[in-house]
């Protein structure tokens, strides 16, 4: 019986349009199926996927459709794609790549407190899903490239989220931070916006246990590597205390459960899922580990009834919030009403590369 993760990576293969935009989530679902890939030593899905990256790459290393002033942090994901490129085939174009985005990083604006703003137009103002976007490529880069400011940078970004993002309720993180406090979404004086928007949250758990992939545990780097641990460990509770009971998944809005219009979400819950059994396979879980599979196997098992297979066996991943943020033109509020009114779709990059991820560990696990 052909594996689940590689059945979803060749219909995604198949459907995938030849011409791609640089922009996270189709980075994201491509870097889901490279890594399925490489489980199979599928090199032709790897040349596949090498060469619609190469379609945004010039051979000087310029890309195309990339504008550093933008300072968008959603911009540095598909950098973890040159990363695997470069390693791959020591291509010269894909360091120059790797190297243009470090530098945005390195001039990207920050408040006052020294955290990345998420983006030009969003002065003052850190996202939690922006976290995931460069947070492992800047960890990756801090090692790779022996750049040991990079790593305590790093470290100082996460301090800020601890410190500014929690909600003292439930132990979870709101989706953003204004530290100017002057966004019509912020809710009271935390700065912060008003509820748990789901997948920001697996946004931030996947990049706590991914950026552990690069960082040592040697005399330089014990301490950052201890202080991710802890924090990807004090986001373990307050999530499985979020899981349905029933059926497993997450819902959109994690702090309302049971308030009308709230509903499972597939990207997010995969996103949980594959944060819960990659810290148990990783053996990072300072608690109980027993309680943690128990929840990523009853998660997973939630994900799968919301797939489908069509007449020609193609599954479709449904059930995907197509995109929710604040502020900006139309206004965002960030209210409860915003987040369940977002367009529920199927076979969403977000979803298909979240529940690949996911999947590959499920089938690690077992």
């Amino acid at each position: 019986m052909i594996k689940t993760s590689l059945k979803l990576a060749q219909n995604t293969i198949k459907n995938f349009p030849s011409q791609i935009n640089w922009h996270y989530s189709q980075a994201f679902a491509l870097r889901a199926i490279l890594e399925s890939a490489k489980a199979e030593n599928d090199e032709k899905s790897i040349l596949w996927i090498k060469q619609i990256f190469d379609s945004l790459i010039l051979n000087n290393g310029e890309i195309k459709g990339y504008n550093r002033e933008d300072f968008n942090l959603d911009s540095i994901q598909p950098g973890n794609l040159a990363f695997e490129f470069y390693k791959l085939t020591g291509e010269e174009k894909y360091k120059t790549v790797i190297q243009k985005l470090h530098q945005q990083l390195k001039e990207q604006p920050r408040t006052i407190s020294g955290g990345f703003w998420h983006k030009k137009i969003y002065p003052w103002q850190m996202w939690l899903n922006g976290f995931y976007m460069y947070a492992p490529f800047y960890a990756r880069y801090g090692i790779e490239f022996g750049d040991k400011e990079d790593i305590a940078d790093l470290h100082r970004q996460i301090s800020l989220v601890e410190t500014h993002f929690k909600d003292t309720k439930t132990g979870l993180l709101f989706q953003a931070w204004d530290e100017s406090k002057k966004q019509l979404w912020v809710n009271g004086k935390n700065g912060c916006s008003p509820i748990i928007f789901a997948r920001a949250v697996g946004w931030y758990a996947m990049a706590l246990v991914d950026i552990l992939d690069f960082i040592p545990n040697d005399k330089d780097n014990h301490l950052y590597r201890n202080a991710i641990i802890k924090a990807a460990n004090l986001l373990i509770t307050p999530v499985i205390n979020c899981q349905d009971e029933e059926n497993g998944m997450w819902y959109q809005v994690m702090d309302r459960p049971n308030h009308k219009g709230n509903y499972h979400e597939t990207s997010a819950s995969a996103m949980f899922v594959y944060f819960l059994y990659k810290m148990n396979r990783k053996g990072y879980i300072t608690g109980d580990s027993k309680k943690v599979i128990q929840a990523a196997d009853k998660g997973y098992e939630g994900i799968c009834s919301k797939l489908t297979e069509d007449k020609d066996g193609n599954l479709h991943v449904n059930g995907i919030c197509d995109k929710a943020g604040l502020g900006g033109n139309p206004y965002r509020d960030g209210s409860y009403k915003y987040y369940i009114e977002q367009p529920v779709v199927s076979d969403d990059y977000k979803g298909i590369g979240a529940f690949i991820f996911a999947t590959l560990e499920h089938e690690l696990c077992s």
